[in-house]
């Protein structure tokens, strides 16, 4: 490796360090958040699933229906695995799974 390489892959574990640890350097057990960090606390993971969600269905197809039908269909097993079991692993892997087959099955 050379010293570049060495300096780099330095710089990234030191600053990846720093952002894991910021939270807990910037906010010690004890004090109270600010109420802009709660805020964030219970929107952001909202919202980045709603992104998720996007980015996954940007593509979809919906002409003819029956294209979109894998998509709609798995989309609509992980939210009802969800809702029913409440387990995030169990809906994903029921959700991915679902969409597999059918996109082999209606190839």
């Amino acid at each position: 490796m050379t010293l570049h390489g060495a300096l780099t892959v330095g710089v990234v574990a030191l600053v990846t360090a720093l952002i894991r640890f910021a939270p807990f350097l910037l906010f010690p057990p004890g004090r109270t958040l600010p109420p802009y960090v709660a805020y964030l606390g219970r929107a952001l993971p909202y919202a980045a699933i709603g992104m998720l969600v996007v980015y996954c269905l940007r593509a979809v197809n919906i002409q003819p229906l029956t294209a979109a039908l894998p998509d709609v269909l798995a989309v609509a097993l992980t939210v009802f695995s969800y809702r029913k079991r409440r387990s995030a692993l169990l809906s994903i892997v029921l959700g991915t799974a679902c969409y597999m087959l059918l996109i082999r099955i209606m190839a």
